[in-house]
């Protein structure tokens, strides 16, 4: 139901995109099992699926990991070679998604930077529990950061902008870092009784009761209250992390992690910057191809990656 202030906030483009996502949820949702979830959300994604862009090339594959071989998605771009390369870490509440859930989106970014771009389809909860899921993704960040020999941008949304961000956080100091990272209204641990958690509590997409769930599902009932892998805000040392653009949803209960996440590596000495993109909520990435908000936020996710994958920071 459309209710103020979202009926004011958001436009028509993006209320056909919360209704149509809301179709592909059933009415006992709320009542569905691990696998149920999985099920609808996996429906949700192929419903929004763009397909590839012509020229980019796919390959599955997998590399080592800690607890055997890690599934990865490669996607190479049609015309030269690239010249760094993306780890991209997919949403989905450390409990939902894979290597299709964001495939196109994978694709685009390959086509639109001109880089190769590998997904990880990391371990999910509640199945593994915390930390398996920062385990993979730093296994398969070494893995490519080795082997590669090109500059190795992270980017992830939601929970695997969490992941993203606590694998710069763990490999800081290291002699093969991360050349910058991309965050896409990242999941990053603030105080869920306060601010946007509380302004947005019952935002379209995505709820704060949401996001308790996911951490609940993700450490097995009792989330760390101080471990900066679980939540990368949880740190007091913010110092010789990568340059970072953080992107976040205004109708968001995330939308103030990125601002103060922001505003912490600033005050180390670090680059960041972070875009609130206005009228826009949770997952909107798969709004790109139909609401020209966030297809106009996309753009400026391509442009900062490009510009970190050249050492750039144009900000």
């Amino acid at each position: 139901m459309r209710a103020s202030p979202y009926d004011t906030l958001l436009d028509e483009e993006t209320w056909a995109f919360i209704d149509r996502s809301n179709g592909f949820y059933p009415a006992d949702a709320e009542s569905l099992d691990v696998a149920g979830q999985r099920a609808v959300y996996d429906a949700l994604c192929r419903g929004f699926d763009a397909g590839r862009p012509v020229g980019v090339s796919v390959r599955d594959d997998a590399i080592p990991g800690p607890a055997g071989a890690i599934p990865v998605r490669e996607y190479l771009p049609g015309s030269e070679m690239p010249k760094a390369c993306v780890l991209y870490l997919h949403g989905g509440g450390y409990v939902l998604g894979g290597l299709d859930s964001h495939d196109s989106i994978c694709a685009e970014i390959c086509d639109g930077t001109g880089y190769a771009v590998i997904a990880v389809d990391y371990r999910l909860a509640p199945e593994h529990l915390h930390p398996a899921q920062f385990d993979d993704a730093l296994a398969a960040f070494r893995h490519v950061a080795t082997t590669r020999g090109l500059p190795v941008i992270l980017c992830g949304d939601s929970a695997g902008g969490n992941l993203a961000a606590a694998v710069c956080w763990a490999t800081r100091g290291e002699d093969i870092g991360p050349a910058g990272q991309v965050l896409i209204y990242p999941a990053l641990g603030a105080d869920i009784t306060k601010g946007t958690f509380v302004a947005h509590a019952h935002a379209p997409m995505l709820t704060t009761a949401d996001m308790r769930h996911y951490d609940d599902l993700r450490s097995g009932g009792t989330p760390p209250a101080a471990d900066p892998l679980f939540t990368p805000l949880a740190t007091t040392d913010f110092a010789a992390m990568p340059p970072t653009v953080v992107v976040t949803a205004e109708c968001d209960p995330l939308a103030g992690d990125g601002p103060d996440y922001s505003a912490r590596l600033m005050s180390a000495g670090g680059k960041a910057i972070c875009f609130e993109e206005r009228g826009l909520v949770h997952g909107y990435l798969r709004a790109r191809h139909s609401v020209t908000r966030a297809r106009d936020s996309f753009a400026r996710m391509i442009t900062g990656i490009k510009a970190l994958g050249a050492g750039e920071w144009p900000y």
